[in-house]
């Protein structure tokens, strides 16, 4: 088995009220990766995935060229340990 890996990512640009975290949980699920997105309030997007590690460098290049109304001006990536504490990928409020 591939060995799983975790990024926490803070995303900017215009990422809120355009449906950025309904698309990013749907192509998290398509992908397999599990952990949360969620809205900030300086207008960022945060996001955890855990999930294979090409799956999520997949993850971040969709982010990179995200379609829709949305505008991804820069990513902060942060590579952490899984902590295996997700069943699933959610929306948080």
């Amino acid at each position: 088995m591939k060995e799983l890996k975790r990024a926490h990512i803070f995303v900017s640009g215009i990422v809120q009220g355009v449906f950025f975290r309904a698309n990013t949980k749907e192509k998290a699920e398509e992908l397999g990766l599990l952990g949360w997105v969620r809205n900030l309030a300086d207008g960022q997007v945060e996001a955890v995935f855990e999930g294979q590690e090409e799956k999520i460098k997949e993850m971040i290049n969709w982010l990179k060229s995200h379609p829709g109304s949305s505008k991804v001006e820069k990513i902060k990536i942060i590579w952490e340990e899984p902590t295996f504490e997700f069943s699933g990928f959610k929306i948080q409020y």
